[in-house]
């Protein structure tokens, strides 16, 4: 699988591309479903302005938010050997760090879990309905756990 990473902007706080690369892995891995071969995920830390912008023009909600996911669909045609686009993860740089602070959590540790939140997105996971919300959370505090972290929902539920 190949994970592009694109940091465009300057934040404290930020995971290294290689950090990045192992979470968007171990979502991938733990979800229980299994990409195409040759899969790509896009991986964009960006600012405030720029999640601003692909939330109001994607979602209509002319805001900031955390994590943004787009998945790319199947492209008919392709040849065999040729990489599957699944989709681009856009991170917030400075929101996800200011969450951590207000949730008191780890920025690592917040990190890790938008990363995961992301890609759980693009493989098809989605929080639309109650039941939908209990499996992609469930998943996630799974993957995270399993990884050495802490239910980031054990507080809510």
């Amino acid at each position: 699988m190949v994970i592009d990473v694109q940091i465009a902007c300057h934040e404290s706080g930020m995971p290294s591309a290689r950090q990045i690369r192992s979470w968007v892995t171990r979502a991938v891995a733990g979800c229980g479903r299994t990409p195409v071969a040759h899969a790509e995920i896009a991986v964009r830390l960006v600012d405030r302005e720029e999640i601003r912008l692909l939330n109001r023009d994607y979602r209509q909600l002319d805001r900031v938010t955390n994590v943004l996911s787009f998945p790319a669909g199947e492209i008919s045609g392709l040849p065999a050997e040729a990489a599957q686009l699944l989709g681009d993860v856009v991170v917030c740089a400075a929101v996800v760090c200011d969450e951590a602070a207000e949730q008191g959590k780890s920025v690592d540790a917040h990190w890790a879990h938008m990363l995961v939140h992301g890609t759980l997105h693009l493989l098809g996971f989605d929080h639309q309905s109650v039941a939908d919300a209990a499996e992609m959370e469930g998943l996630e505090a799974s993957i995270l756990v399993a990884n050495g972290l802490t239910d980031p929902y054990l507080t809510s539920r």
